[in-house]
């Protein structure tokens, strides 16, 4: 094809680039070549499979060449049993085999740990000295922190539940609509939002965290709004609300089922119009700020029950994305191990390595705190390890550890007495009290121990719930 580039002379520029153990039988070593490159290198043939990887990619990507050659690139990159094209994306082997023309795309990569790689490759036309055809592809890593930021490697995983939510997100990160993280505590929903807005054009913008659960309404006000000099007592200058602040970036709510309803209204208010003032300000000022919101509530049962509102719940949950729980990403929990580990060892500056057993271990626990409660586990054990290695009786131990410590469910809190009156039809099954009591308790079981949805189902008042579990001792 005329416009491949020879691999049977000097490769020109980026073509120079690729590094592998395949013998193309010529005079000048494919391998020295292509390892002068700074950048990583891959070489693919008509069959999607990779043939030839340079040093440069076995460094950044923690792969050998032996590790990666022989097997399709989709495998390689992208975790997916799909090439790109069929998948929705966008592939530059359908276009360099097609005609023959380099072309560039922007792509999302996974190295040996799970770790993500936004990237934009370089693809060119190769061709040996018997005019077989062969995709060359030069990766260039996009930085995906924002000047002054620290690079995020935090979201680490290869299972599915975790490659659909990545896909999600980086579909978030196309639109500046508003965003509802769901998930339990602990699973990264932070991270998450944080991604999000690195992935997104705002990224060279600030990106900040206001945590819901700790705002009266005072301070909501001055946090978000800000205030002007003598707007209160104390108020002794000027100061900048958070929609100020963050301007043209992102502003993430964390745990914004947490809100109490009279500030829902304030903040559905600045959302529908980008308007606000400052505390004891006249100005009307406008925020251009995109909103990320989190919580480990169910909202859509919050709004059934109205505790929160339903139009505010409609303004954030424009694009909705649920988090998956550490139990449903089991093949993850080695990766997510490892780069916990990293991180302790970049703090603490002593490396620690899990024992094949402790690997084990970890993936047999069900993990009611996510990722925190593994990221708790790793250091405890890192702690009492003496000699850097962490073997299963160290994880075993700081796990039983943990689970004596963790809260008693509703069934635990029940004295044996309590449980025979209240779950033995045939103890004072006829009275009132016993029928409301065992009918409580299925409800608390049902909502997982959620009171808001228990007195909504009930058609009470938070506040008569809370009197009806301390008579019947359910809490």
């Amino acid at each position: 094809m005329s416009d491949g580039v020879g691999i049977d002379r000097k490769f020109e520029q980026d073509s120079v680039v690729s590094a592998g153990l395949l013998d193309f039988g010529h005079s000048i070593s494919l391998q020295s070549l292509i390892n002068t490159h700074e950048l990583p290198f891959v070489v693919i043939d008509r069959n999607f499979r990779v043939v030839a990887v340079n040093k440069a990619y076995q460094k950044v990507y923690g792969l050998s060449a032996g590790q990666v050659t022989g097997r399709p690139c989709y495998q390689v990159s992208h975790y997916s049993e799909l090439p790109c094209f069929d998948s929705g994306g966008e592939c530059p082997h359908e276009k360099i085999y097609a005609g023959g023309d380099s072309c560039s795309c922007l792509h999302v990569h996974y190295d040996d740990m799970g770790g993500i790689h936004r990237v934009r490759f370089r693809a060119y036309p190769l061709q040996d000295a018997n005019g077989e055809m062969f995709l060359g592809e030069v990766i260039e890593e996009l930085s995906d922190a924002a000047p002054g930021q620290t690079k995020q490697l935090n979201m680490v995983g290869k299972s599915p539940a975790f490659l659909k939510v990545l896909e999600q997100l980086d579909m978030a990160a196309t639109s500046d609509a508003p965003v509802l993280l769901e998930g339990e505590t602990g699973t990264g929903k932070d991270l998450a939002a944080n991604y999000i807005h690195l992935q997104s054009r705002r990224h060279d913008n600030p990106f900040l965290t206001l945590d819901c659960t700790v705002l009266t309404e005072s301070l909501f006000e001055s946090e978000v709004f800000g205030h002007e000099q003598g707007a209160f007592t104390g108020s002794v200058g000027k100061k900048e609300g958070l929609f100020e602040l963050v301007d043209g970036g992102t502003l993430f709510l964390d745990e914004i089922g947490e809100l109490p309803v009279c500030l829902q209204a304030k903040l559905l208010r600045v959302l529908e119009t980008g308007e606000y003032r400052r505390v004891g300000g006249r100005k009307t000022l406008h925020t251009n700020a995109r909103i990320i919101c989190a919580t480990n509530r169910n909202l859509g049962a919050d709004v059934e029950a109205r505790a929160f509102r339903e139009d505010l719940y409609y303004r954030i949950a424009c694009m909705h994305i649920r988090i998956p729980d550490l139990r449903t990403r089991e093949q993850d929990i080695p990766l997510l191990a490892r780069a916990l580990l990293d991180r302790i060892r970049s703090s603490t500056g002593k490396g620690y390595e899990l024992a094949p057993d402790a690997i084990r271990e970890l993936e047999r626990y069900d993990y009611p705190g996510n990722v925190r409660e593994l990221r708790n586990i790793l250091s405890v054990a890192a702690a009492h390890s003496s000699d850097g290695v962490i073997a299963a009786p160290g994880i075993t131990a700081v796990i039983g550890e943990m689970k004596s410590r963790r809260p008693a469910t509703c069934d635990e809190q029940l004295t044996e007495a309590q449980q025979a009156a209240v779950f033995d039809p045939g103890a004072d099954a006829c009275t009132l009290e016993s029928v409301e009591a065992r009918h409580i308790h299925r409800l608390l079981k049902q909502y997982n121990n959620n009171r808001r949805k228990v007195a909504a189902a009930l058609d009470v008042s938070e506040r008569t719930l809370y009197r009806k579990l301390k008579r019947y001792q359910l809490s």
